[in-house]
């Protein structure tokens, strides 16, 4: 495996882990809010989701600023 792939493999394997650490915090507040249990799956899977989307956003304008 080359350096460039590896280093894609890193970089996508941290974003899932800070999306996953993300939602597990929007769970937690929502739990300790008072929220329902689906509520509160509700708004960690929509973090989660926010957070990836925006980690993608991230990444391509980057790629387009760099070439």
């Amino acid at each position: 495996m080359s350096d460039h792939a590896a280093m894609i493999l890193l970089g996508f394997a941290l974003s899932i882990f800070a999306a996953v650490l993300v939602a597990a915090g929007a769970g937690y507040h929502a739990r300790r809010g008072e929220c329902s249990y689906p509520a509160a799956v509700t708004r960690a899977a929509t973090a989660f989701a926010a957070t990836l989307t925006l980690i993608a956003v991230v990444a391509a304008a980057l790629v387009a600023l760099n070439g």
